[in-house]
């Protein structure tokens, strides 16, 4: 088996990319396209689809004259055509359409917020394998740090989570991204991630690495697997230099080392299966949690100690920062 990328180069206007959601299952999307493009000639884009078709062969025998979508899917393999046509999203950034419309839980774009993609684990009732790798169409993978020795494992920390693996690190170290992708988010947080890089990938994964000392990327780059992406620091809420690393699978964190057997910085398998298993503590965390006020607790106290906001605090509880804490009451903290 054999695969010869197209490379069809054009532009199409707003209202020709359209998209039937009825049809085609994908998320319609919120995008542009800059002016001075060249209009998008229909006919001439089959003639050429039936040309490379003639020359391509796919596994299940594709046929991508009646299928023109951008990415061919099963649960052994992901083939992705490339498309050229350049979209742009809400923050003003031209990215490759093909990353928009790849995976339909990837129909938001969203550059600021880590999860934005309102999933419920607890609707997930079948398995979904996800092909990690594959050297037969130069898809790769690699270890974020040249050694990876853990800090401080993925789990519950005292009151709050800790969504990702810590592996020790030293300031100015090169740290690259595990998967190809695009750059979704490059930002800071000053008590919490530090300076920070989360990457979509064609697998259907995305990771993050935290705590930074410098970024080297920007929203809507592409990226290979072992590109470095950003040096190794100290920033946000860090006690030291280490990477926080993080797997996620819309918006939802999955251990690390279900994938990456870090002990020996190698990839586990090939094939990564998702389950409802996958997501327990965060099925766990979505279960309400209540503390019962105590003498000399306030609101600030309380929220500190279970990780979460005051604000948060308030809302569930129809209460403001004024109202009088009482002993004995509960307060319900998520």
């Amino acid at each position: 088996m054999f695969l010869i990328w197209m490379s069809l180069s054009f532009d199409i206007t707003a209202q020709q990319r359209k998209v039937d959601k009825q049809n085609s299952g994908l998320v319609e999307q919120s995008i542009s396209v800059p002016s001075g493009g060249v209009l998008f000639d229909a006919d001439q884009y089959r003639s050429e689809l039936e040309k490379a078709t003639d020359t391509l062969i796919f596994k299940g025998e594709l046929d991508l004259r009646k299928r023109l979508s951008l990415v061919s899917e099963n649960n052994d393999s992901f083939i992705w055509v490339p498309t050229h046509v350049m979209v742009e999203v809400a923050e003003k950034v031209l990215i490759d359409s093909i990353w928009i419309t790849a995976y339909e839980y990837y129909g938001l774009w969203d550059s600021h917020k880590i999860n934005s993609y309102d999933f419920d684990p607890r609707e997930l009732k079948d398995t979904i394998p996800l092909k990690l790798y594959n050297s037969f169409y130069g898809s790769g993978w690699s270890a974020p740090l040249e050694q990876t020795k853990i800090n401080s494992d993925f789990g519950r920390r005292h009151y709050r989570w800790h969504h990702g693996t810590d592996l020790k690190l030293n300031i100015g170290d090169s740290v690259r991204s595990a998967f190809d992708g695009i750059v979704r988010i490059t930002s800071y947080e000053r008590y919490g991630y530090g300076h920070y890089v989360v990457v979509r990938h064609r697998n259907g994964l995305e990771t993050l690495y935290g705590h930074l000392s410098k970024k080297e990327v920007k929203v809507g780059q592409e990226i290979r697997a072992g590109e470095v992406l950003g040096l190794g620091g100290s920033t946000g809420r860090s006690t030291g230099p280490h990477l926080h690393f993080e797997v996620r699978y819309k918006g939802l964190s999955i251990n690390p080392i279900e994938i990456f057997d870090f002990d020996i910085g190698r990839i586990r398998a090939p094939i990564y299966n998702i389950t409802a298993q996958s997501f327990d503590h965060e099925i766990k965390m979505r279960e309400a949690i209540y503390h019962r006020i105590r003498s000399g607790d306030n609101l600030s106290v309380i929220a500190q100690r279970y990780g979460v906001r005051v604000s948060q605090i308030t809302r569930l509880n129809g209460i403001s920062t004024r109202t009088i804490l009482r002993i004995g009451n509960r307060l319900q903290i998520q």
